[in-house]
């Protein structure tokens, strides 16, 4: 039986080469080779291809590598959680290389497993896709996607045994499965090693013969960034937000797989009882979402999609960044409940790409909007300065083409129904003239009593 040997991290760092394409596991710091990137941050390597969800936090993980000027190029789905790597960007000092999160995912498995890619209705009709090669197939828009892999891979595990076959710690599955599979050289950073048949066949979720060598080193609160206490991931709570994620509550039934956005979605957890039925999905790779804990971060918990320490529901289960995204594109998640920044008479829906910032943060949102059976946005009627959120016709970068059901804001709810943007009720406090002066788009009335 093969038998990785075990190096020190000093060892390990020194087999990536300057130029070579680097894949990096973990969803922000959870589940992240934080030791690994550390240690490599130490050598004199330069001009890296870094591959991972995002480059880890200022100074942290790869953002170590990036503030080093180790990096040449990125290859992920979120930047923006790290300012110093918008910084490098718009200073000319970071090539990036946007992808929507389960696009990238996909796109690592699809490397892995010799395939040369895929077509994905994610991002069609939007500027990510521009230049690919898409055509319509099953009458969807679909846009070609390349399989990706790299030269060396930086994973994160909880358990190894002598055989290298891993086992992940709650939601840090995430991207390290599929990296795994995907690099000429795998380096696995393990929290223990255990002699081979102590962790079941049915518990290994990589088996050894994906991994070259492992490295053991200890997991501390200090690696996690943002992800080491749910109490720095405060939520911002007023009436007019709670007010639109009790409406959107209305709409989830009893055993629907939903998934939340950030922002006001997240308010829609807080609301969940037992009695609701409902099983919450997060696309970093987990089903039968808890409330938050009172207290302690990731080395106790799992973590969703916004790196905020959750509980976990009796009947809950966990799984890669792959097979979640799978699940949503899939249409098995049967309803999303995302944030806008706007949306448009024809369905249409931008909540991606701030104004005047750089196009740096898709994350899931391509994903979860062209996949879910259902969306539902929630969002605040208008822009602070009063500029409307409804509108006839997006002008900021699309997330999305066509896809929404339903629009709850802080004044009005409004249903498509047979293609026609409908009025179907104010929330409290709003009046009918002042939804009407204050949307910009065409709509219809269908007001109940």
């Amino acid at each position: 039986m093969k038998q990785p040997p075990v190096i020190s991290l000093e060892e390990a760092a020194g087999m990536v080469g300057s130029g070579q394409t680097l894949l990096v596991g973990g969803f922000g710091m959870t589940g992240n080779p934080v030791h690994l990137l550390h240690a490599l941050a130490e050598t004199d390597v330069h001009d890296l291809t870094y591959v991972a969800n995002n480059v880890g936090e200022a100074g942290m993980g790869g953002g170590r590598l990036l503030r080093l000027g180790k990096l040449k190029k990125a290859i992920g789905s979120y930047f923006t959680s790290n300012r110093e790597a918008v910084q490098a960007y718009l200073d000319g000092g970071l090539d990036v290389e946007l992808l929507p999160q389960g696009t990238l995912a996909e796109a690592i498995r699809a490397g892995g497993a010799g395939i040369g890619g895929f077509y994905t209705p994610t991002a069609a009709g939007t500027v990510v896709a521009e230049g690919a090669d898409t055509r319509v197939i099953n009458g969807q828009d679909m846009v070609f996607v390349p399989g990706l892999r790299g030269d060396v891979a930086f994973i994160r595990a909880w358990r190894a045994d002598r055989a290298g076959n891993l086992q992940y710690r709650l939601t840090e599955q995430n991207f390290n499965k599929a990296m795994a599979t995907a690099a000429d050289l795998v380096i696995a950073e393990v929290e223990e090693i255990i002699d081979v048949g102590e962790i079941a066949p049915e518990h290994v979720h990589t088996p050894g013969l994906y991994v070259d060598y492992l490295v053991q080193a200890t997991l501390t609160p200090a690696d996690l960034g943002t992800s080491a206490d749910v109490k720095g991931g405060a939520k911002r709570v007023d009436e007019g937000r709670m007010n639109m994620a009790r409406r959107a509550l209305r709409e989830l039934r009893p055993g629907d797989v939903v998934n939340l956005g950030i922002g006001i979605p997240t308010l829609v957890a807080d609301l969940i009882t037992p009695q609701h039925g409902l099983n919450l999905h997060t696309e970093n790779g987990m089903l039968g979402v808890g409330p938050a804990p009172e207290g302690g971060g990731a080395m106790d918990y799992p973590v969703n999609a916004g790196k905020i320490p959750v509980t976990a529901l009796p009947g809950a289960s966990y799984f890669d960044s792959a097979d979640s995204f799978a699940m949503i594109r899939g249409q098995h998640v049967q309803v999303a409940v995302m944030g806008g920044l706007q949306v448009d008479e024809a369905g249409n829906l931008a909540n991606w790409a701030v104004p005047g910032k750089p196009l740096l943060g898709v994350g899931g949102a391509m994903d979860l909007a062209s996949g879910a059976a259902r969306l539902i946005i929630t969002m605040n009627h208008t822009d602070p300065d009063g500029t409307p959120k409804v509108v006839r016709e997006c002008t900021l970068p699309l997330t999305a083409k066509g896809v929404v059901d339903m629009v709850i804001t802080d004044k009005a709810v409004f249903e498509f129904r047979d293609g026609q943007l409908t009025l179907t009720e104010l929330m409290p406090g709003a009046t009918l003239e002042d939804v009407r002066a204050t949307t910009g788009a065409r709509f219809v009335e269908a007001l109940t009593s």
